[in-house]
């Protein structure tokens, strides 16, 4: 007999294997009769009592570890309709928006316990399964001021040293442009990649947390306008940031991510954040819209 055979037993099976070994059947004999390689028969042996509760207990009696592999192209087949879709109406379709699609996804098939992760090796497998690629959409060169001010490091030491942590604050600011879907999408292998003009509806949001990071001020938002159509009905003071207007929606940086503290993981915390939300928005709205503008963010969206 080919011992390195396999073959996957449904529990009832595995029940009736383990009262054949009560009979007497020897290990060579029940490797015959279940069509198993020697070391299966063992494997099973050694969980008869767990087998043998799952049984007593009606838990199905058909359900082979294919179940596994049905659920995983049911998820896949769900994904990948899903992803034509929303290219077919240029909604660009970053990596982190499918995988949270996915999670969004095997919720609905059973997966209650958050088993299945939709890690970057999932998504790796599921682009070359469907041939998916990454493709470009815009990008534009950014320059960043890179002045240095090694005085200023050498003597902020010395400013704060008398101060308890706990008072002593630091302040910045941050472009965060609210609207900005990914610059790039996954496509079909040699389809086009077009997702929409790049929106550049920015905002300047502060944000202020004092040295120990246990105190932590309401973020400031500053848009173009003081009372937007949205905030029809809504109380200004209720909002999670306190809520200011400028002409410009704009401020000036007169220091760089080397100087400033808050640039050193706070702001790029605080931005990720917001695009896990914001990724869970396009994903809630792109079923319903017909064309990438019809995925709107509005500020009220944008505050929450």
């Amino acid at each position: 007999m080919n011992t390195s055979r396999r073959n996957d037993l449904t529990l009832e099976q595995k029940v009736d294997l383990r009262k054949a070994k009560d009979r007497g059947l020897s290990h060579r004999e029940l490797s015959n009769k279940f069509s198993l390689s020697l070391g299966g028969v063992s494997n099973i042996l050694k969980r008869k009592y767990e087998y043998m509760n799952d049984y007593e207990a009606n838990q199905s009696r058909n359900v082979k570890r294919k179940i596994k592999g049905e659920f995983s192209q049911e998820l896949n087949d769900q994904v990948f309709d899903w992803f034509v879709i929303q290219r077919s109406k240029n909604i660009p379709i970053s990596g982190p928006i499918i995988q949270e699609y996915a999670r969004n996804i095997a919720e609905q098939l059973g997966d209650t316990t958050g088993t299945f992760k939709a890690t970057n090796g999932w998504l790796d497998r599921f682009r070359t399964r469907y041939n998916i690629q990454f493709r470009l959409i815009c990008g534009e060169s950014r320059s960043v001021d890179v002045n240095v001010v090694e005085d200023w490091k050498i003597r902020l030491p010395n400013i704060i040293e008398h101060y308890n942590p706990s008072y002593v604050f630091n302040f910045d600011e941050t472009g965060l442009f609210y609207k900005l879907m990914p610059d790039r999408s996954l496509t079909l292998d040699k389809n086009d990649c077009k997702g929409g003009k790049k929106s550049k509806d920015r905002y300047t949001v502060m944000l202020c947390a004092n040295w120990l990071g246990n105190e932590k001020l309401k973020p400031i938002v500053i848009g173009k306008s003081a009372r937007l159509r949205c905030f029809k009905n809504i109380d200004m003071t209720k909002l999670p940031v306190s809520w200011y207007s400028n002409r410009a929606a704009w401020m000036n940086t007169n220091t760089t991510a080397k100087i400033q503290l808050m640039d050193q993981g706070v702001i790029r915390a605080f931005k990720a954040h917001y695009k896990r939300n914001l990724v869970k928005h396009i994903i809630a709205s792109a079923s319903a819209a017909k064309a990438i503008d019809d995925i709107q963010i509005n500020a009220l969206d944008a505050v929450y």
